[in-house]
């Protein structure tokens, strides 16, 4: 009876939240159900929380999004076919695509907030209805929500810049708001997730202090690499800090994730663990510091939403041309030196590892680095795709860290950071000498190591700011370029919201 509790409980709640926020978000929907009829029992504060979940994997995945924000406009990737793809890559943002309009609207990152603000309102009532909501269970689901909203903020503040704050539900009927600062939204942001960490447990069911029991009545399986925990929030925090040029932060934030990363079930990743079907990016797990996974025996397993709809093509699987590659002089550019295990070439040009790339000499070289097939297999005649999309680990905070560390002066522990992945990955140490600059070498590093996991063009901004030898994205970087347009939907619908400067 429970289990049919609990899936018209996550039904109610989204259509609960598909109906709300008709002035911002939606102005043609309409509400249904009241929330006073969700919020009385345990079933539904759980329901309600997956429910914030399951909007954060939307607004990350729909269209492509992460990947479309993160790595295409980057320009590492090009596009053979699709001119969608080819105006991103361009800066051509405004171009008139029904991708591009979808990208613009902020809508499913409000639709995160809406539903993290009404489950803060209306989860304390809960603890009173029903004596099996601990007030432990309680003060771990607030500290999520309250997270995951922050997090929305941070995704919203580096893809369109300054965006209203909005911290009510007001039932889902907001008043329109003018934009806020960026500058006080970093603010904002840091401070939620900081509080929100003190609260949260390195992991759920394992007898964690700050967890008590087994969460939900779940044992620790069903948790592990689904859920924001204390290292989740610890990671993003330090990349809030790198982003606003704030290393000293970065530093401390990521020292934390360095000293403490063996509590959360994470360690460092073998070049095969990290590229097989069935490894790291296989549906949920605990090494991946913070992620959104598409179970397969959940039923979660799609055509889209995955970067491998993106990249992937024959002989990997029964597309004939990818939608985005990466041309063979820029691989070679980036993988420049040998017995690299992700990708490298022998003396007749022919490549010695195809765990990164297949198909190297053929037009369109595949990344296939992410390819979770069909539940894990590699049948090539399926395009079923379950690889969690993961938004930090272990490595992408060593070397984050290499990087806060190279600015403060710290050469020696950044070197120190910066060999942890290079030797790993079968590269000699870092020489100076061969290998140039050091804050070159670390993001050198970065884009090969995290290549297709949504960093790359976050990563370009952050060593602009640094290196100042980008005349190009300086002058983004400047204009406020770097941010996308406003959708016109948002714009008819909310007059105070102006279209951001660089794109009027």
């Amino acid at each position: 009876m429970k289990r049919y509790h609990l899936i018209w409980s996550v039904s109610l709640f989204f259509s609960l939240l598909l109906g709300g926020c008709k002035k911002m978000l939606d102005i043609d929907s309409s509400r249904t159900v009241n929330e006073e009829n969700m919020w009385n029992a345990l079933e539904d504060t759980r329901a309600g929380l997956m429910g914030i979940y399951g909007l954060t994997k939307a607004a990350l995945d729909d269209n492509n999004a992460y990947w479309l924000y993160g790595e295409v406009r980057s320009g590492d990737f090009d596009s053979p076919t699709r001119q969608d793809l080819k105006a991103i890559i361009k800066n051509d943002l405004k171009a008139n695509y029904e991708s591009l309009n979808a990208l613009s609207n902020w809508r499913r990152w409000f639709a995160v907030v809406n539903a993290a603000n009404i489950f803060m309102e209306r989860a304390p009532g809960v603890r009173e209805k029903d004596m099996r909501y601990t007030e432990n269970n309680l003060v771990v689901d607030m500290a999520q929500a309250r997270f995951l909203r922050a997090y929305a903020y941070f995704n919203m503040v580096r893809i369109w810049g300054d965006v209203p704050l909005i911290l009510n539900s007001h039932d889902g009927n907001f008043e329109n708001k003018p934009k806020e600062d960026r500058l006080k939204l970093y603010a904002w942001i840091e401070k939620e997730m900081y509080d929100a960490a003190q609260l949260l447990p390195y992991s759920y069911s394992t007898g964690d202090e700050q967890q008590i029991g087994n969460y939900y009545n779940e044992a620790s399986s069903r948790w592990n690499g689904a859920l924001v925990r204390k290292l989740s929030v610890y990671a993003i925090l330090a990349h809030l800090a790198a982003w606003q040029a704030n290393y000293a932060d970065a530093a401390s934030y990521s020292q934390f994730v360095m000293d403490n990363y063996s509590k959360g079930g994470a360690y460092y990743l073998s070049t095969s663990f990290l590229t097989d079907g069935n490894g790291f990016f296989f549906e949920k797990r605990s090494e991946q510091l913070f992620s959104f996974p598409y179970i397969w025996s959940h039923v979660e397993a799609s055509f889209t939403g995955h970067i491998e709809e993106l990249t992937l093509a024959a002989p990997v699987v029964n597309k004939t041309v990818p939608d985005i590659y990466m041309p063979k002089e820029m691989i070679l550019k980036t993988f420049n030196e040998k017995k690299d295990q992700r990708f490298s070439i022998d003396t007749l040009g022919n490549p010695t590892t195809e765990v990164y790339f297949r198909n190297f000499n053929g037009k369109y070289p595949i990344f296939s680095k992410i390819k979770c097939i069909m539940g894990g297999s590699s049948d090539p005649t399926f395009r079923i795709f379950t690889s969690a999309t993961v938004l930090t680990r272990l490595e992408d905070i060593t070397l984050l860290r290499a990087e806060a560390l190279a600015v403060l002066g710290e050469k020696s522990t950044a070197i120190e950071l910066l060999n942890e992945i290079r030797e790993r990955r079968g590269l000699k140490v870092y020489s100076e000498t061969t290998n140039g600059d050091l804050v070159d070498a670390i993001f050198l590093e970065r884009k090969r190591e995290l290549m297709g996991e949504g960093q790359r063009w976050y990563d370009m901004i952050r060593r602009e700011k640094i290196k100042h030898d980008n005349p190009q994205l300086a002058q983004l970087i400047a204009n406020d370029g770097i941010y996308w347009p406003i959708a016109r939907e948002i714009l008819a619908q909310n007059k105070l919201i102006e279209q951001n400067a660089y794109w009027k």
